[in-house]
């Protein structure tokens, strides 16, 4: 019987020890079956997260930034002890002691699932499975992937210590609002640092990785504040907290940015503009747009944040004057629906959903607003952000759209958003309150850009009326024609051709076949002048003159003048080109002046100082210049350090001078001579294409360049009597008026090389040297030269004998006629080949 017994128990016991043979046999073989070809854990030593790309001012201030998942990394050595024991009690509080997975949670998992029959699966994964869930493995829900994950975790605990896994985990993971890993989840829920947060605070963030858009801070209140609280008592139960402290931050109410509570880190950014979205677009380029969003990159702009505002503003200025004069209202073309209007609160949450522009300051704050009531002697508003009171009331008078045609009926209906701001007694929205007055962005748009002549920093860039209205970047982006301020290169071509400012070439008819027809350029003012010295020619922007000129050097030369500038890559060999007629960019045209500016020596312009990698290595730097004595103490005050460069010189230092002082010509008595007054010596070139479709100008002084366009984006004409000195002219004034005061300006260098001789400017005549009058100009020639006066050069062209000559013009412009009411009227001639194409650009 014992015996029998016994035989039974071993029997047991053999057969439970056999079980349990094959069960681990079993496991060993899944776990040996699934380890095979898994991704290798090794490489999350050497893991780089993507990090947020950040831009700063010249000044150090942070103006923009850049991600696809926004993420600031912070090693944990960083990282408060609270913080990791929130996240630690909330998700794996036996983190320290574990070797990478949790049986006894795996178990417990288990069993609430049976009971629960499916009802309450729960994951059971350790903060190191989690890591390798979101480094290596996916999401899907699969015991494939579970018994993948525990066995990468058990490698990844023998590779990496405890503190590189929970650093790994808290910058990786998503907690909602596009913020990946705690640090700029902290900043997006409370905008704080780590250090700030109080443990409220921390165990909210450590509440939203079980699924943040299910405990959102606003829709989600009631649930987060719950699992906000579970957080904390597991910390308190864990020793992390005393009791005193667990009951007290319990109380604490839920607070949020998201619930208006705290202001967002955002408010503290300027609106995005479009210089730093031009960095954006050349950074990616240049290193890769996945480098450039995820690469944690610093970098260092150009920007003058003062002097921006400053271009911005002359801008807008000038193209909303031009708008206001057409009398035409456009509105801003998006409307909120009636049923809508009932309530102040249903229309500002109406009004707030409504994308419009919302970053335009002109004169004060633009204000989206909506129109409640349309009456004839008023237009009742609501306007975003701002609270109505018996001091200013949300009306618009009559009186304020006397520049419109029409009535209020004639122009809006109710439900119409609209721009409105404060007119005030004083500038910039200051002084005692006016009216609310409306506004609109202008249809017409334009460009602006400056930069230091010396080093290609570009200061300032504005590509358009409101970067949110469009991104499109006029002063990059766009290509136009430059009309005039394309000339000083095809002077630049004759003065290194041996011509000189004195040279005189004939200012008379020109006609040429072309396989379009006949082409017959003519000057602005359809008038012809003769023999005319050049630096007459360029003062008062004459085409014909230009074209003879172009003739005679060669347009092959005047072609190799403009890529050796980088005008353009590869200039087409036509003539009409020499009137700018090539399109071209305001960046381009821009740099190109400010070789001319310089002395001749080649700048590229630049939006970027310095760039550094996540590691704050400099992996660009833009100045390479070398400073031999910055050190040196010894150096007097009066004095400077010596700079030594290694630019390339893509144009005589004479000829750069001669060309320099013959455009201050154009500023002092020329085409640009009654919008810039400036009082410091200016140069520069207006430039007006035909019909006056794009107008440009472009000018500086011997530290800033800066130019403007104005045309439409659908190139049509700006009207009769629009310049290139009326338009641009006062953008370039206004913004150097404040440029001076800051960067300075003085006498442009003289070259060594420099012999000066008293001319006529009108005839080309040499003077004597005591000669003085208005038309006594002394020029620069080259040291050695021997000038020649009285040559007269035609560019090889004859005058037809059925040309009409300057007594001729005034006759062939019109003809009288009389119209439908009785009146006379006189009308144009006919359009031919010669008034179409690009001749008579000015």
């Amino acid at each position: 019987m014992i015996r029998f017994v016994l035989s039974f128990f071993g029997a047991i016991f053999t057969l439970i020890t056999l079980g349990l043979l094959m069960v681990a046999l079993s496991i060993g073989a899944v776990f040996w079956m699934y380890g095979r070809d898994l991704p290798s854990h090794e490489s999350l030593a050497q893991y780089t997260p993507p990090t947020i790309s950040r831009i700063y001012s010249a000044q150090g201030r942070l103006i923009d930034e850049f991600a696809q998942e926004r993420r600031l990394f912070t090693p944990a050595e960083e990282i408060p002890d609270l913080v990791k024991r929130a996240f630690i009690s909330a998700e794996d509080k036996n983190f320290y002691t574990h070797k990478g997975y949790d049986a006894r949670g795996i178990a417990s998992a288990a069993i609430d699932a049976v009971r629960s029959r499916g009802q309450d699966i729960r994951g059971a994964s350790t903060i190191t499975q989690q890591v390798m869930k979101n480094f290596l493995l996916g999401g899907e829900r699969r015991a494939e992937r579970k018994i993948k994950e525990i066995i990468l975790a058990t490698r990844l605990e023998e590779t990496l210590s405890k503190d590189k896994i929970l650093e790994l985990y808290l910058n990786e993971i998503f907690l909602g609002q596009n913020s990946y890993g705690v640090t700029a989840a902290a900043q997006t829920y409370f905008n704080k640092s780590l250090n700030e947060l109080a443990p409220h605070e921390a165990a909210t963030l450590a509440s939203m990785p079980k699924a943040p858009s299910d405990y959102h801070p606003v829709r989600q209140k009631e649930r987060l504040l719950a699992r906000r609280n579970f957080v904390l008592k597991e910390m308190y139960e864990n020793g992390y907290l005393t009791e005193a402290e667990y009951q007290s931050e319990r109380e604490m109410p839920l607070r949020s940015v998201q619930n208006g509570d705290f202001d967002s880190f955002k408010s503290a950014l300027p609106p995005r503009d479009y210089f730093t979205d031009e960095i954006r677009r050349q950074l990616s380029d240049t290193f890769g747009e996945d480098e450039f969003f995820s690469g944690g990159m610093t970098v260092r702009a150009t920007i003058d944040p003062e002097m921006q505002a400053v271009a911005a503003a002359s801008l807008r200025q000038q193209l909303e004057q031009y708008d206001r004069g057409l009398g035409i209202w456009r509105g801003t073309g998006a409307t909120i629906p009636e049923d809508r209007l009932g309530s102040e609160e249903a229309w500002r949450e109406a009004l707030a959903a409504t994308e419009v522009a919302r970053d335009i300051d002109l004169d004060g704050t633009w204000h989206p607003a909506v129109v409640l009531a349309v009456e004839d002697q008023q237009l009742r508003i609501g306007i975003e952000g701002v609270q109505e009171t018996e001091a200013e009331p949300f009306v618009v008078p009559r009186k304020d759209i006397g520049w419109l045609r029409g009535d209020f009926f004639d122009n809006f209906k109710t439900g119409d958003v609209v721009h409105v701001r404060r007119m005030t007694s004083g500038d910039d929205g200051t002084g005692d309150f006016i009216r609310w007055t409306l506004r609109q962005v202008p249809e017409v748009q334009g460009g602006f850009m400056a930069m230091d002549v010396n080093t290609g920093r570009v200061i300032a860039m504005q590509g358009g009326f409101s970067y949110q209205h469009s991104v499109f970047n006029r002063a990059t982006q766009a290509q136009r024609q430059p009309g005039s301020s394309f000339k000083p290169f095809v002077y630049a071509s004759a003065l290194d051709s041996g011509y000189t400012p004195a040279t005189i070439i004939i200012d008379a008819p020109i006609e040429i076949d072309t396989p379009q027809g006949l082409w017959r350029p003519r000057n602005a003012s359809n008038t012809f002048y003769g023999p005319t010295p050049l630096r007459t020619g360029i003062e008062r922007s004459r085409n014909l003159m230009t074209i003879r000129l172009a003739q005679e050097v060669g347009m092959d030369v005047v072609a190799d003048y403009a890529e050796r500038f980088g005008v353009y890559d590869n200039m087409g060999r036509f003539l009409a080109n020499s009137l700018g007629s090539e399109e071209t960019t305001l960046y381009k045209m821009v740099a190109a002046y400010a070789m001319f500016a310089n002395g001749g020596e080649r700048v590229e312009p630049t939006l970027v100082d310095r760039i550094q990698d996540r590691y704050g290595h400099t992996v660009y730097r833009h100045d390479r210049r070398d400073c031999v004595d910055c050190t040196d103490p010894t150096i007097p005050a009066s004095e400077s350090p010596a700079i030594l460069t290694n630019r390339e010189r893509v144009m005589n230092a004479v000829t750069a001078y001669q060309l320099t002082s013959m455009m201050t010509g154009v500023v002092q008595r020329g085409t640009a001579s009654g919008a810039v007054n400036l009082p410091v010596p200016v140069a520069g070139k207006t430039g007006t294409t035909n019909e006056s479709k794009d107008v440009w100008f472009i000018g500086f002084t011997n530290s800033v360049v800066a130019g403007c366009y104005i045309g439409y984006d659908q190139p049509r004409s700006l009207g009769r009597g629009a310049s290139g000195g009326g338009f641009c002219g006062p953008v370039f004034q206004r913004f150097m008026e404040q440029a001076i005061q800051k960067y300075g300006g003085g006498r442009f260098r003289i070259p060594d090389e420099c012999m000066f001789i008293k001319i006529d400017r009108f005839t080309g005549a040499r003077l004597d040297d005591d000669a003085t009058g208005d038309h006594v100009v002394p020029e620069c020639f080259r040291e050695g030269e021997q000038p020649m006066f009285g040559i007269m050069f035609d560019g090889g062209f004859a005058m037809g004998a059925n040309l009409p000559l300057v007594e001729e013009v005034g006759t062939r412009l019109g003809r009288e006629v009389t119209t439908s009411t009785g009146k006379k009227a006189v009308v144009g001639p006919k359009a031919n080949f010669g008034t179409l194409s690009s001749g008579g650009l000015y």
